[in-house]
């Protein structure tokens, strides 16, 4: 029973305003993997709090990042690893990337639960420019996490982006990685509202041209892609794209502004999941998509649809900060004891950022211990100096 009615939160003016929580969204959950839908959630990465900073290296706390991965399998949803929602390229070191997924792939098998895992070229100097030398890069990845068990998301790359003089590079260097592969791999087309440095992906700004670039190299080598996550937040563009898809390649939804249509679909067909959104709203997801298997998409519209204007916040511009909400949510929950991100990431969001976060959580039900989540919002408050 909840003891606590209301929480203080700061307004831009300095003054505060009186917030009454909401009691838990009543919902049932699903420990066993959807059957209508392939669902991954993007993990975060729970630093360790006596460690990082800013200007330290990647300290990670292992036990509670994999309690994580735990908590989201328990709940019926794949785990797609080492991702950007894991601070890839923003904070996380490549090789400690690379550890976490074979970490990840060896908790999973002791399950039998699911998990891909990103691969990039990170490993190279950030001026790499050599094409031959960034293929390299992707296969050494590639590599380990195939040796490891694991199946790989061909993440885009930022070295590619700056070094590729248009289509034909990106085809060449994409190529001769999936030709290496020795299991199906999920392609990711991450636009440059997640990445600046990615603008102008596929070798074009127009995304008529990099469609046709990316869809001339799914074809070419459909036997060797599970599918695509298609993050550029982009409705219409995703639907006309995976409906020409070639059979058998699975479009995977990245867009945590339009997930809900999206993966409900329509009569000619929708969009799996693999979406850092599930990591903030897990137990959505995993109602949800119960709801779906059993063919109640009005079902799944309704647990699903009220966690698209807290996912809009979470990722709203700049987008990369998204991260932060995640695991400002995962604190607020329980989930993780404290509030610090790898290289003091959490810094990238503003109080007045936190405080809507938390009352758009509240206003839906996310928190299962309100009393919890308030006490802890509370605290931080204090401890950086408003006076809740």
């Amino acid at each position: 029973m909840s003891t606590v009615t209301a929480i203080s939160l700061p307004r831009a003016d300095g003054s505060l305003r009186s917030v009454g929580l909401r009691r838990p969204a009543e919902l049932s959950t699903s420990s066993m993997p959807a059957t209508s839908r392939v669902a991954f959630a993007a993990g975060h990465v729970v630093a360790d709090a006596l460690r990082s900073s800013a200007g330290s290296g990647t300290f990670v706390d292992w036990d509670a990042t994999l309690g994580i991965r735990h908590r989201l399998w328990d709940l019926g949803l794949g785990v797609a690893e080492s991702m950007d929602t894991a601070q890839r390229g923003m904070g996380i070191a490549p090789r400690t990337a690379l550890e976490l997924g074979r970490r990840t792939i060896a908790e999973a098998a002791g399950r039998g639960a699911s998990v891909v895992v990103g691969i990039a070229t990170d490993t190279l100097d950030p001026a790499e420019r050599d094409l031959s030398a960034i293929g390299d890069a992707y296969l050494e990845q590639l590599s380990e996490i195939e040796d490891a068990g694991g199946r790989v998301v061909l993440m885009a790359s930022r070295q590619l982006a700056a070094a590729a003089t248009g289509p034909d590079d990106y085809l060449r260097v994409y190529d001769r990685v999936l030709r290496a592969a020795r299991r199906p791999v999920v392609l990711h087309w991450l636009g440059e509202m997640f990445d600046p440095a990615l603008a102008g992906y596929w070798g074009s700004p127009d995304l008529a041209a990099s469609s046709g670039t990316v869809l001339a190299l799914i074809r070419d080598h459909a036997e060797r892609i599970d599918g695509l996550k298609m993050s550029l937040l982009d409705e219409a563009h995703e639907v006309a794209f995976r409906r020409r898809l070639p059979t058998g390649v699975r479009p995977y939804t990245g867009d945590d502004f339009n997930y809900v249509p999206l993966i409900a679909g329509d009569e000619e067909g929708h969009s799996d999941a693999l979406l850092g959104a599930f990591s903030a709203i897990p137990r959505f997801a995993s109602a949800s998509l119960a709801a779906l298997d059993r063919g109640d998409v009005e079902g799944f519209r309704s647990i699903l649809g009220p966690t698209q204007e807290l996912s809009r916040l979470i990722f709203e511009s700049p987008t990369q900060y998204y991260k932060v909400g995640v695991v400002w949510l995962s604190y607020l929950t329980g989930w993780q004891s404290h509030f610090r991100m790898i290289a003091g990431f959490e810094t990238g969001r503003s109080l007045l950022h936190l405080a809507r976060v938390f009352e758009a959580a509240n206003e839906i039900g996310l928190f299962v211990d309100p009393d919890l989540a308030a006490g802890r919002a509370t605290a931080y408050f204090r401890g950086v100096g408003v006076d809740v």
